[in-house]
């Protein structure tokens, strides 16, 4: 089974071309492949499937642990990209079909003609806590207790085709991720679990994010979380509604003209690798 390796700002994932072979068992698949010790090593696996809806390619992307998710925003760059080299999409602009809705991906290309950014509209966010979801009360949950590892949190949330919660914090570095990133994924106010992000605010135009994936783990980036970074300090008067976001993989430019139109996320892709999988 042929697959390339792409990632944006280090959010890396592993894609098969779904038009010409059949995945029996993404899930089992997905997390056979991610293994960074025994697989090839990713934050997941990402199908580029024939469309069904009038899109030029649909898009099934699973994690690490084989569960499958909504949207992502860095791996719906790379799935534009990989379409196109692979002529199953043509154009320098993609519309993906995914579990979130229709994504349109604008691809930019370097002075030798490699594809090496792109932009994608990532749909209007979620804001009602019932449809994110998440248990608060209210229609919208800013700056909401949560009370977790002995610690008394504070977070915003916001759906973005899949749910994530955001945490403001004077230093992303120190944040402890790796402890209570799980903690808050599987908390039970989160019936689908939850993405979290340490966000330290650098300026209204600028912050830096660490991001604890659902289903993956610590990953160098997450492109809806990005988005919900940014909508987030809108709505709670942090930052402005244009983000440069600094995340461990690289950076990410968020924007959100006002609250009746979609967020825009651009960002760096690259293929790191193709090879051969022995399945």
């Amino acid at each position: 089974m042929h697959f390339a390796k792409l990632h944006g700002a280090g959010n890396d994932y592993l894609y098969v071309n779904g038009f010409e072979l059949e995945v029996a068992d993404p899930p089992a698949l997905a997390s056979r492949m991610s293994d960074r010790h025994f697989g090839v090593g990713a934050d997941g696996l990402i199908l580029a499937l024939p469309p069904e809806a009038g899109g030029d390619v649909r898009m099934r992307m699973f994690n690490a642990d084989g569960s499958e998710a909504e949207m992502c925003g860095n791996g719906v760059r790379c799935l534009a990209a990989f379409a196109v080299a692979r002529g199953l999409a043509g154009g320098e602009t993609v519309r993906v079909e995914t579990l979130a809705g229709v994504r349109e991906v604008a691809l930019q290309r370097d002075a030798d003609g490699r594809i090496v950014r792109g932009s994608v509209g990532m749909g209007r966010p979620v804001l009602a806590p019932a449809d994110i979801p998440v248990e608060a009360e209210g229609d919208r949950a800013l700056d909401v207790p949560l009370k977790v590892g002995g610690r008394d949190l504070t977070m915003t949330c916001v759906g973005m085709g899949n749910p994530h919660a955001v945490i403001y914090t004077e230093s992303a570095a120190a944040w402890p991720l790796e402890s209570l990133g799980p903690m808050i994924e599987h908390h039970p106010r989160f019936p689908n679990r939850v993405n979290v992000h340490a966000v330290q605010v650098v300026s209204p135009q600028e912050a830096i994010v660490r991001t604890w994936e659902r289903g993956s783990g610590a990953t160098l980036a997450c492109g809806t979380g990005a988005c919900a970074v940014g909508v987030a300090g809108v709505l709670t008067g942090r930052t402005g509604r244009r983000l440069l976001l600094h995340v461990p993989g690289g950076d990410l430019e968020i924007d959100w003209p006002d609250e009746e139109a979609e967020v825009r996320l651009a960002g760096p892709i690259a293929q790191v690798f193709t090879g051969e999988w022995p399945d």
